[in-house]
């Protein structure tokens, strides 16, 4: 992987060399094997690299065409480059690199934007027109290579991550009162938004064109699940199998050496023994585990390594929590809250201990419905479509009162059923109430953000939905939103952090495309979920993995605030002044004190607050 940055060059032109390098510099753990700055009188781009494919210094970057007219500055993966390098010699293009750099520029320079077709990977890039003075910024289907921009009207600045284009001088660090909200919803800020004002995330499957000032936004790939599949449960499995199979086979092209995440799940184990048919020699596979075991799964990894000969690294999260936290806040650049960023980093750095690329299970879930909640909200949605809704009201009413029991659990499925499919979902979604973030607001922010809701995130997106049923709206809401806004931000920062390029074979476009099309009822039934992957995955897992109990990437949040952080997080929560002018601070004393006398448990709150204030620290504090 990769790092780049670039600026127009009014933003810049007090020292444009120096300006870049310091652009570059910060982010530098995305690629240190290699860097570079170009500048005309126009634009600046940089570029620093993590060295993959082609390992001499021919993948220098940024690189320019061969008649100097064209400058690309890329991060990322083409998987299919060696398929698209022969179709352009054909054409007449001679390639002085083996690398997918070189290919994805001469691909751009034959067929325009049309190239965004051809291609097959992950990605993030910026190609500067010199002719046309035009900027091309792009972004992957799916999102998982990240790239943000900063306009103002008339210039334009971009970069991996927000801290290289908070370098440039005259680039304010105003807050967006409206993030705040949507970050404490849903623990992360949904594109196109930052915390930043006039900074933003280019959405996945959009390009960006900058030209005379202006900036044009187009999106060049969606998701469709209106034509689902008329075949056979084993027809639609086998095909998927292979698919998968064959993703898993382009994710192997290296020049150093590669390995793969097991958490010992369903999906990370089928990435491992596919790679164990294609590879041969071992798979180097990691794993994180925790004392507390009932969020330990990295036993279950450890026998699967044994069964399937891989060659095992573990690593077992201890004290030293409290140690790295404030770093990984520094890598995420505004308030990020999924506190399994934390085993993140611990699995990214004991990969990066043996390889430099890492296969993972990522995606599975938001394209199989393999998340608890899509039950939950299943189940929702057929009460709301069963139950009239004056009885639906009537129960919600009775059972307001009630806070443990039958009675609070009537109370929480009709306050949901009462709601719209889409409403109903959101709620799903959130992890602060509207009535606790109401509570926990200061008067101030109440009035910086004129009763704005974050609803709209979920909204435009289960609206826009084309599927035929409520499974398919919202598994098409999260592929594009949770998993680009939380999932792949959490694994690109970590990753990248320990200069590790993590691929993920059922993110590729294909596999997600096919599976739009494979029916709900293939998913989704009750409790079972991902039922047709675990039928296309059956003929290479053992029985027992696939009916274990689900576990995810969770840690002992409840615990760390009563033991772990608890005094470092009273200190970011109750000592900082600056905490009062967002927060009832009062309201969150309460919270605390519940919480540490065991009357509720509130760390995932907590620990949206915490994280708050440690990145107000590093970014605006100092």
């Amino acid at each position: 992987m990769c790092g780049i940055s670039g600026a127009s060059y009014k933003l810049i032109e007090r020292s444009p060399k120096e300006i870049l390098t310091s652009m570059n510099v910060v982010i530098k753990h995305r690629g240190p094997d290699d860097n570079g700055i170009y500048y005309d009188e126009s634009i600046g781009l940089t570029h620093t690299r993590l060295s993959i494919v082609d390992l001499s210094k021919n993948g220098h970057q940024p690189m320019e065409s061969d008649d100097k007219n064209f400058v690309i500055s890329f991060n990322g993966e083409i998987y299919n480059f060696p398929a698209l390098k022969t179709e352009l010699q054909k054409l007449g293009y001679i390639f002085k690199t083996k690398t997918d750099t070189e290919v994805l520029l001469n691909a751009y320079i034959e067929y325009g934007t049309d190239c965004l077709h051809r291609i097959k990977g992950m990605f993030a890039f910026a190609i500067w027109n010199k002719l046309k003075k035009e900027l091309f910024l792009c972004r992957d289907r799916i999102g998982k290579k990240p790239l943000y921009y900063y306009y103002d009207g008339e210039n334009i600045a971009f970069a991996s991550e927000i801290k290289s284009i908070l370098q440039i001088p005259g680039i304010k660090r105003d807050i967006e009162p409206t993030s705040i909200i949507d970050y404490l919803t849903y623990l992360y800020i949904p594109h196109p938004k930052t915390i930043y004002k006039n900074i933003y995330k280019l959405e996945p499957g959009h390009f960006l064109v900058y030209e005379g000032g202006e900036i044009f936004n187009k999106e060049f790939w969606d998701i469709d699940f209106s034509e689902p599949l008329r075949e056979t449960e084993d027809s639609i499995s086998e095909q998927l199998l292979f698919l998968i199979s064959e993703s898993v086979k382009s994710r192997l092209i290296s020049d150093v050496p590669l390995g793969a995440f097991l958490s010992g799940g369903i999906d990370s184990s089928a990435m491992v023994v596919l790679m164990t048919k294609l590879m041969s020699e071992p798979v180097k596979t990691c794993t994180i585990g925790f004392d507390d075991t009932k969020h330990n799964e990295a036993i279950y990894a450890k026998e699967f390594s044994k069964n399937h000969n891989t060659e095992h690294h573990e690593y077992y999260i201890k004290e030293e929590v409290k140690d790295v936290i404030n770093k990984l806040v520094w890598h995420f650049d505004e308030p990020f809250a999924d506190s399994s960023m934390v085993p993140t980093y611990y699995v990214s750095k004991v990969a990066r201990d043996t390889v430099t690329v890492s296969l993972s299970g990522d995606g599975g879930d938001e394209s199989f419905a393999g998340y608890g909640k899509y039950s939950i909200d299943q189940f929702e949605n057929n009460v709301r479509n069963i139950v009239p809704q004056f009885i639906l009201n009537m129960l919600n009413s009775v059972f307001g009162n009630c806070q443990n029991g039958i009675g609070k659990k009537v109370y929480s499925l009709t306050s949901n059923a009462v709601l719209s499919p889409g409403e109903g979902f959101y709620i799903t979604n959130t992890f602060f109430s509207e009535l606790m973030r109401s509570e926990l607001l200061s008067d101030k922010l109440k009035k910086d953000i004129k009763g704005y809701s974050p609803y709209e995130h979920t909204c435009r997106y289960y609206n826009k939905a084309n599927g035929p049923d409520h499974v398919s709206k919202i598994l098409y809401t999260d592929l594009k939103s949770f998993l680009p806004g939380d999932i792949l931000v959490k694994v690109d920062r970590m990753s990248m952090l320990n200069s590790l390029e993590v691929r993920s074979p059922l993110l590729d476009h294909e596999v997600i495309e096919f599976a739009a099309r494979i029916p709900s009822t293939l998913k989704l039934k009750g409790k079972n979920k991902k039922i047709i992957l675990k039928k296309a995955f059956e003929k290479i897992l053992p029985t027992e993995l696939m009916t274990r109990k689900k576990h995810g990437f969770d840690v002992p949040l409840d615990n760390w605030f009563r033991v772990d952080i608890k005094d470092m997080s009273d200190n970011y929560l109750f000592q900082k002044e600056y905490m009062n002018e967002f927060f009832n601070v009062p309201k969150i004393k309460v919270m605390w004190e519940k919480h540490q006398e065991r009357r509720a448990n509130y760390g995932t709150n907590l620990w949206s607050l915490f994280i708050f204030s440690i990145w107000y620290e590093i970014f605006i504090d100092s």
